[in-house]
């Protein structure tokens, strides 16, 4: 089954695309179009129904994200058969260079991305009506860069927020990072949050202070009972922490509660036990941090 749904924000159309063999899909994902400019362009599977909706306008140019296949697995074919520019951060060039070795899980749900070359953006992307301010925002992956329109209260967040409360993790991911870039985007002034799973048009703000608020609590108490000598199991049952089983098994473990866990573990270990206030922790190994603008 194919879906493909328009879902108009006044001045910015977001496209929700979902694949799946049979019934419906199991996680759709948004691409959006606004002034010229793409941002994401959706998971290699949906490839034909992506170049349909693009075909006929006029384009300057494709914003990525980061380098997921569910976000940039398009942007090679829009390139190809568009002519426009695709532009990223410098780690999403280089990881869209090659492709990606994928699990059995992200080949079923997406398919793989296509390489494709990434052209630096510049400090301000401006077409037309729209300014769009490239913010860095790691922790989901270490590429990942958020958009921000200033003018109009828009910020276009790849994959920062997915929802209040998060009930698995990525392997790789870094929730030290996310709660930085969870700040990050407080600083910001913004209303509409266009999240490539949930466009949330109004109020955007409170749904990041919402998230930042779970991981902040999150992180202070798997921090506390790790720093008590506790071991990843005894972590899992004092906090009562419960697997998505479906989510697990499909994914091999590669996503699963128990990666956001270890994600703090590995945070925590890095550093002297000093260095973390539980609720305050800070997003790079060097102490530093960094600004968007």
């Amino acid at each position: 089954m194919r879906l493909v749904k328009r879902r108009p924000f006044h001045d910015v159309e977001a496209y929700e695309m979902g694949w799946s063999p049979a019934g419906p899909p199991m996680m759709t994902v948004h691409f959006f179009v606004v002034d010229g400019l793409v941002i994401d362009t959706g998971q290699p599977h949906m490839e034909k129904a992506c170049l349909e909706i693009l075909r006929d306008r006029r384009l300057e140019g494709v914003l990525l994200t980061h380098y997921h296949e569910d976000h940039s697995g398009n942007a090679a074919a829009v390139k190809s058969a568009l002519g426009v520019p695709v532009m990223g951060d410098a780690r999403t060039a280089e990881k869209m260079e090659r492709s990606q070795r994928l699990l059995p899980y992200q080949h079923f749900m997406w398919g793989r991305a296509r390489p494709v070359a990434v052209a630096p953006f510049p400090r301000i992307i401006e077409t037309g009506r729209t300014k769009l301010i490239p913010v860095h925002t790691p922790g989901h992956s270490k590429d990942h860069t958020a958009y921000w329109e200033p003018d109009k209260g828009w910020l276009f967040s790849g994959d920062l927020y997915l929802g209040d409360r998060v009930k698995y993790f990525r392997a790789d991911e870094r929730i030290a990072d996310e709660i930085s870039s969870l700040r990050t985007a407080l600083s910001l002034d913004f209303e509409a949050l266009f999240c490539a799973h949930r466009p949330i048009p109004r109020r955007g703000k409170e749904r990041i202070k919402a998230k930042l608020s779970f991981l902040e609590d999150f992180y202070g108490k798997v921090a506390r009972l790790y720093h008590e000598g506790m071991p990843e199991k005894t972590i899992m049952r004092a906090l009562k922490l419960k697997e998505d089983r479906i989510i697990q098994w499909m994914c091999f473990g590669n996503v699963s509660m128990r990666q956001m866990v270890r994600s703090v573990m590995r945070a925590e270990a890095a550093h002297p036990p000093e260095r973390l206030d539980p609720g305050n922790p800070v997003s790079r190994t060097d102490g530093k941090t960094e600004h968007p603008i």
